[in-house]
């Protein structure tokens, strides 16, 4: 079994792996199988309690103070590529390459590099990169999540750790969390890879397997975490029984003058996981982490898909708290002893998997579920497929982003279509799964940057053995945030946030209003148009121009409500004079389940030392609220309410105990689904693919 780190600085990229391919196995077929890592499982008792205290001393290793000052040591050394020719610089760079590929290099040799890729990128860009930039470019190649504020300058700072490791020439993935970052992020440095001299290419969704393949021979890759984790699945898949190396041995010799055994390796696209530079690695190390990634084929049952429909219309029959109560916290249904007489006397005549009551109560309870927990434009909108035929389409909770190719497990998927009565897609039946987490300590090498990793810390240790290393700001944050505003009911929060609309619109700021969900964006925008207030709106319907919408936000007089993915990989750029108007305003406008998620939203005002400010509007009717907060400060804080409907700043203490719960919640999911991996592969692993 391969420790998660194995060296002084937790597996950063200085270490060099010795495998070589075995005689008779192809190279990408040695590196997918050495892939296969990450089976550690979570420690539990004394050994997790040690396991901790390591995570402590380790962070408190004075790690930023070491990157801070030797990234003041990389600028002060910079002063001798400037005099140099371009042609000069790349014959430095291909020396470089030279060293590294062969793994000769020493850590002097690190500080060259950096100083010679700083000094590329100011002749690519017109601007160098910030001593805050360097150190979490250090971070990175040691194994570290570097905790980068938005606005600082992540992508750039990535290019770094990533032309060394495309250096080594194993291939380095820049993971992003959608197709549009990857290929923009591409786009933008791929005139510094080459000039560093590597190749650089990006995976789209569209990607045929050709071309995919040619994208991962490139020595930096720019893909997403979905996209990376199913190809990966894919070629476990291509390569069959070929579990371990043994095995593999053994069917090379069995298949000498077969060409037909021999193809295997020819259906792979990627050539192991090597090395892993992960952008928002708060959220695709963490957020990402709760719903395991599953390549699933069609199962088509005519039995099975009736009894959706069917559980439907029976569902409607059945009365809350008499027949079944909800566990809001937990999104699940209990039937009374009640409900299952119930449900047994309603079913006696239908036959078939109705007369089993585990599968019949299986059947109802996704159907309750699929009414009381998911709504439209909150989870999930209707939009027309390629046929014309209506299909619900996921919404990400955590950016607001369609997600068109994914569904929900276990016949939730299909309870939900049959709620809103659209054309049922056929279950599904399980090839292949890997959690996100098992999936990226797989990774031989690993590190990340993200504007909110001090929150997560103690995660990203206990999963990953990644310490969190803040970086403070180029420049001061002068970003100013005021006391929460909370208010008795939904209706009354949203008047008092077009209220503060309209009055920081009178100053000509541009404001940014973060919420939840479609629904939400959808009823602020009917308020602003009733109030007069031209706005845009961003959401996962029109998610096609993000781009140009964000692109405008910080303009002056600009208003925009957008669901969270306003949060996530963009840039608010402040227009002419909006500096000296006080910069832009973010409007919070419901507290998430995760702090980090609004840290994020605080952090698109007062970017590099720019102006801004923020404010938070909550209420007693949002969904935190309801599903984790106290009942009794519940009905206490309602009745202090003033006749517009607005608490005293104390209520907001209610929201980060509810805030605090959730996390916990959410973090015991996360861990359930590593546990599961376990599970599988301790009592399944005959039956499906096993990593």
């Amino acid at each position: 079994m391969t420790t998660l780190s194995n060296n002084a600085d937790l597996g950063g990229y200085g270490v060099r792996s010795d495998t070589t391919a075995a005689p008779g196995v192809p190279s990408a077929t040695w590196r997918m199988l050495g892939s296969a890592r990450g089976k550690q499982k979570l420690p539990k008792g004394l050994d997790a309690l040690w396991d901790s205290g390591v995570g402590i001393v380790r962070r408190s290793m004075l790690r930023r103070h070491r990157y801070l000052n030797r990234a003041n040591q990389i600028l002060a050394s910079q002063a001798r590529f400037g005099p140099l020719s371009e042609g000069a610089l790349r014959d430095i760079a291909e020396r470089m390459r030279d060293k590294f590929r062969l793994g000769r290099e020493t850590p002097d040799d690190l500080d060259t590099a950096y100083g010679l890729i700083r000094e590329l990128v100011y002749r690519q860009f017109g601007f160098r990169l910030h001593r805050s930039q360097v150190a979490a470019a250090l971070a990175l190649h040691f194994g570290c999540i570097a905790e980068l504020a938005t606005g600082e300058g992540k992508t750039l700072a990535a290019t770094l750790p990533a032309i060394v490791v495309g250096w080594r020439g194993r291939g380095c993935h820049v993971i992003t969390v959608n197709d549009y970052l990857a290929t923009r992020d591409l786009a933008t440095m791929k005139p510094l890879y080459e000039a560093c001299g590597l190749s650089a290419a990006a995976i789209d969704g569209e990607m045929r397997h050709e071309s995919r393949r040619a994208a991962y021979q490139a020595d930096v890759t720019y893909v997403t975490n979905k996209e990376v984790a199913a190809d990966f699945l894919r070629d476990r898949l291509a390569l069959g029984q070929a579990k371990g190396l043994t095995t593999t041995l053994v069917r090379q010799i069995l298949a000498r003058g077969n060409p037909e055994e021999a193809t295997a390796s020819d259906q792979l696209v990627m050539r192991g996981l090597e090395s892993a530079i992960i952008d928002e690695a708060d959220s695709v190390l963490i957020d990402e982490a709760v719903t395991p990634l599953i390549i699933a084929g069609d199962a088509p049952n005519a039995e099975q898909m009736a009894s959706f429909v069917e559980a439907h219309d029976l569902a409607n029959r059945l009365e809350p708290e008499v027949h079944f109560e909800v566990d809001v916290r937990y999104k699940e249904i209990n039937f009374t002893a009640a409900g299952r007489i119930f449900l047994r006397e309603i079913t006696r005549e239908m036959g078939g998997m109705w007369s089993v009551a585990r599968r019949r109560e299986e059947l109802i309870s996704q159907a309750i579920t699929a009414r009381e927990f998911y709504k439209r434009d909150e989870q999930y909108v209707i939009q027309p497929d390629e046929d014309g035929d209506d299909r619900v389409v996921i919404i990400d909770e955590g950016t607001g982003r369609l997600q068109p190719d994914r569904t929900w497990r276990e016949g939730l998927h299909q309870a939900i279509e049959a709620k809103e009565k659209v054309k049922l897609t056929p279950p599904k039946e399980t090839l292949a799964r890997v959690s996100f987490q098992r999936f990226f300590r797989m990774y031989r090498h690993m590190g990340g940057m993200t504007g909110t990793a001090e929150e997560a810390r103690n995660e990203l240790w206990q999963i990953y053995h990644r310490p969190a290393v803040p970086i403070p700001t180029h420049r001061p944050c002068i970003r100013e945030q005021s006391a929460d505003r909370v208010f008795v009911t939904e209706e009354a929060k949203w008047h008092g946030i077009v209220a503060e609309i309209e009055r920081v619109h009178a100053d000509g700021r541009p404001i940014l209003v973060g919420t939840r969900s479609v629904e939400s964006t959808k009823c602020l925008s009917a308020l602003l148009d009733e109030a007069g207030i031209e706005h845009r709106v961003l959401n996962a319907v029109n998610h096609d121009e993000e781009a140009a919408i964000v692109a405008e936000a910080g303009q002056a007089g600009r208003v925009t409500v957008a669901t969270n993915m306003a949060g996530r990989g963009t840039d608010i750029k402040l227009g002419p004079n909006v500096r000296d108007k006080g910069g832009l305003h973010v409007i919070v406008a419901e507290r998430n389940e995760s702090g980090r998620v609004d840290r994020q939203l605080f952090g698109r005002a007062g970017r590099q030392g720019d102006p801004g400010s923020c404010a938070v509007f909550v209420s007693l009717e949002d969904e935190l609220i309801r599903r984790y907060g106290s009942r009794l400060s519940t009905v206490t804080w309602k009745t202090r309410g003033d006749g517009s409907g607005e608490l005293s700043a104390k209520a907001a203490r209610m929201f980060r105990v509810a805030q605090r719960k959730a996390e916990s919640v959410a973090l015991n999911q996360r861990k359930n689904v590593l546990r599961n991996d376990d599970w599988l592969d301790d009592s399944l692993g005959f039956a499906g693919l096993e990593l």
